[in-house]
């Protein structure tokens, strides 16, 4: 539903942004369905870029007026993981969540997914949720590198460190997958193979990156992958939620090879010690592709900029808020790459 609510003014450390776009990510929908146990009544939204109009005391990372990239990933700076540059993963981000609140007309609190609360006109975060991006890119290209572009990439550039000439499967080829792609290509990965169940996100692959794609309805993946390179591949991001897909990944690797889950998913999977064991294999997962959002930021910003990352080909619709109910419908159909909310 789509309602006015009251928001507290921003805490000490935190941010409140005057939002442009929201992009639409598979993650919002798992979330508002109630898949990934976050209490509902929720704000859906995080992959989200806008302008800051109100900082606490605390602030100096950005300033009133500035446009930025709001992303879930959260860091205090100061916990082992942080000062270790592994700020998405630290210890004390459950203590960053923020003390502003949103409230319905009713007086009930509504959660916020990801502590962004994308899909709402205004938001507020923590500090290290923003990173600066230049004014004069266009909003929704920029809200992109918040979540999807993120993620995909850095599985496979910061997570992976995919070295040049190796062998790359990607399966799930959405908004995710499309930028690991990408990161194949500048990693130097050949060849680079797609596989999904959609005939439309196939050939959109082919403008990413990707060398061969494989329709894994018409055939079967891990057979196809095999006559492609037989002894393995190197490499398989699997970027969709899919328990089935993990356990294609794994026995598409060849030895030494490396499986890893990028997607969101509550289902289990199977393999053995003697597999692994067998061929070296390595299985790992990914958190928001392993970014730190003020040193990789920039840097795809200066990739887009000088052409080398394809961003406005990313996105499929442009929808008004009051149409967001329309532009999830048709993410779920598999209609989008990325379906984003412009707000006026």
């Amino acid at each position: 539903v789509i309602e006015d609510i009251d928001l507290d003014s921003p805490g000490k450390d935190e941010v409140k942004i005057k939002l442009g776009a929201t992009a639409i990510c598979h993650s919002d929908i798992h979330g508002l369905k109630g898949e990934l146990g976050m209490p509902l009544p929720i704000i859906g939204g995080h992959e989200s870029a806008g302008y800051v109009q109100e900082v606490g005391a605390n602030v100096t990372n950005v300033k009133v007026g500035d446009m930025v990239v709001a992303s879930l990933i959260q860091s205090c700076g100061e916990c082992p993981n942080c000062v270790s540059g592994l700020p998405f993963l630290c210890e004390r981000k459950a203590q960053l969540n923020t003390v502003a609140h949103c409230h319905n007309k009713a007086g009930q609190v509504l959660n916020r997914f990801g502590q962004v609360a994308g899909f709402a006109e205004f938001a507020i975060t923590h500090k290290s949720q923003v990173v600066v991006v230049p004014k004069d890119m266009p909003v929704d290209v920029a809200s992109l590198l918040a979540c999807g572009v993120i993620t995909g990439f850095g599985a496979v550039v910061n997570r992976a460190k995919v070295p040049a000439l190796s062998s790359v499967v990607v399966i799930g080829i959405g908004g995710v997958g499309l930028n690991s792609l990408q990161g194949a290509v500048i990693s130097g990965a050949n060849p680079i193979i797609a596989v999904d169940v959609l005939d439309n996100k196939l050939a959109a692959s082919k403008s990413f990156g990707a060398t061969h794609t494989i329709n894994a309805k018409n055939e079967d993946p891990i057979q196809a992958v095999k006559k492609i390179l037989p002894r393995g591949a190197d490499y398989v991001f699997v970027t969709v939620g899919s328990g089935t897909a993990m356990r294609q990944a794994i026995s598409m690797l060849g030895p030494r090879g490396t499986a890893v889950a990028v997607g969101l998913s509550r289902e289990n999977f199977s393999t053995t010690n003697m597999e692994l064991i067998g061929g070296e294999k390595t299985l790992t997962g990914t958190f928001m592709g392993a970014t730190r959002l003020s040193v990789d930021i920039p840097k795809l910003v200066a990739l887009y900029q000088t052409g080398r990352l394809k961003l406005t080909e990313l996105i499929t619709g442009r929808y008004p808020l009051e149409k967001i109910n329309e532009a999830i419908e048709s993410t779920v159909k598999g209609e989008a790459l990325r379906n984003v909310i412009l707000f006026r």
